[in-house]
């Protein structure tokens, strides 16, 4: 482990800087429980790809990028053990290689495997990734180590935590056999995707639309499992749909000063790049994960229950068609599904859920990009959720009426963080500490 004075962590599109006086580079389980237990305070970073800001702000960091072993496998009961810093193409392309896979994949996979469960990051047509954790072991506040297992209460605390609970050290991943997916893509009107939502959903293993805001069109996706050998006509569709990102970059450019720019790029970008079908086949991993992803942007996204989601598609689409506003929204709003599961801070707790990306292509002006604001007052107004590693301003107040355990979690994280060493300013509000703190004082 080697520790250093330096200066400054900034996040990964700039937006976030913090100076710092300690840091330290972990490579081993004793290193970091040395390295959390001799701190006050410290927080732990991986990739930087969080929009929240979450992974910084207190005079000592943990790089954990260091710290990205794969330790085991089990090939009885198809499980694979690894280390958090581990980057999850890394996991992907160790469980495939085996003929495994995880049935449920985020959009990149550029991410630590600790940073993508501490914040709940998801795919679509399954479960968060953090459901296919089945042991894992946390190092708590004193460097203490504490394993604990799928049978244990607390893996439904610990699954999506932000890091305020401890530190995931070592992660056991529960991964099935490798399918194949036969992918089908294409334009539909609004009018005729929303309503087929839950009859894809019962129909398709995969299922995944980006919404074309001021387009009146989403961008379908569907998968469907089939035999590897099964022969599919691949069709890509134009060349130059590769160049979509720097055409955006263009398009985009000048949308901070003149927002009503927007509806002309984002009609302009769909006849150029979403308006062709297309049709593939490959594993999960080949077939549905982008394998890059641009610092320019920042992003927002917001969670709903399947059964609302038809009522606030369309209170948002009537929103950001209203030209009285700024709220002109960037292409293109993700959607996808996430199953119901019992993990406490879970978007999909207690029921099934749509969940809604908002991207900015400018993150340098993301600050006045008003559509993150009129999404997120849509959305709470409707018991949506925000995603724990990207925009949102919603605090204690909102995030005890819409997650039904977050003061049970509030409580165990006091009990297993007393002194609040995991808390940097940002999480100290967001869990309201700081008005305890000055109440009792």
């Amino acid at each position: 482990m080697k520790q250093k004075n330096t200066n400054t962590w900034v996040s990964w599109n700039e937006n976030l800087k913090y100076n710092f006086e300690k840091l330290y580079k972990v490579t081993t389980e004793e290193e970091l429980q040395e390295a959390i237990s001799s701190n006050e305070k410290i927080r732990f970073f991986g990739s930087k790809q969080s929009s929240a800001d979450i992974a910084a702000g207190t005079n000592a960091l943990i790089d954990m990028t260091g710290y990205n072993k794969i330790v085991s496998y089990d090939y009885n009961k198809k499980t694979i053990t690894v280390q958090s810093g581990l980057i999850l193409r890394e996991l992907l392309e160790a469980i495939e290689a085996v003929g495994w896979c995880i049935s449920c994949l985020p959009d990149i996979n550029t991410i630590t495997i600790g940073g993508a469960l501490a914040t709940g990051t998801h795919g679509t047509s399954g479960k968060l990734l953090s459901e296919y954790m089945i042991e894992c072991n946390l190092v708590l506040a004193d460097g203490s180590l504490k394993k604990i297992t799928k049978e244990d209460p607390l893996m439904d605390a610990v699954r999506v935590s932000l890091g305020m609970l401890g530190v995931m050290s070592t992660i056991t991943f529960q991964c099935e056999e490798e399918y194949t997916l036969h992918v089908k893509e294409g334009p539909e009107k609004d009018s005729e995707w929303l309503p087929k939502i839950k009859s894809r959903l019962k129909k398709h293993d995969f299922l995944r639309i980006l919404w074309l805001p001021h387009t009146d069109r989403g961008y379908v996706i569907t998968g469907d499992k089939i035999d590897p050998e099964t022969e599919v006509t691949e069709n890509l569709g134009p060349r130059y749909l590769k160049h979509r990102r720097n055409a955006s970059k263009i398009l985009y450019k000048y949308t901070h000063i003149f927002p009503w720019l927007t509806a002309i790029a984002n009609k302009l970008l769909y006849r150029g790049f979403f308006s062709a079908k297309k049709e593939h086949k490959g594993s999960l991993y080949q077939a549905t994960v982008t394998k890059s992803r641009g610092s320019t942007l920042e992003l927002a996204e917001w969670t709903i229950a399947l059964d609302k989601f038809p009522k606030v598609f369309a209170e948002l689409k009537r929103e950001l068609n209203k030209w009285g506003n700024k709220s002109f929204v960037h292409i293109p709003m993700d959607v996808r599904f996430v199953y119901q599961d019992k993990s406490w801070l879970s978007y999909a707790y207690g029921h099934d859920t749509v969940t809604m990306g908002c991207v900015s292509r400018n993150a340098a002006t993301a600050d006045t990009y008003e559509a993150f604001k009129s999404v997120e007052k849509i959305f709470i107004k409707h018991g949506g959720r925000p995603h724990w590693g990207k925009r949102f301003v919603a605090k204690d107040a909102e995030l005890s009426k819409i997650y039904p355990m977050w003061e049970d979690f509030k409580r165990l994280r006091s009990e297993l963080d007393p002194t609040n060493k995991f808390l940097n300013p940002y999480l100290t509000n967001l869990v309201n500490e700081k008005n305890k703190v000055n109440a009792i004082a």
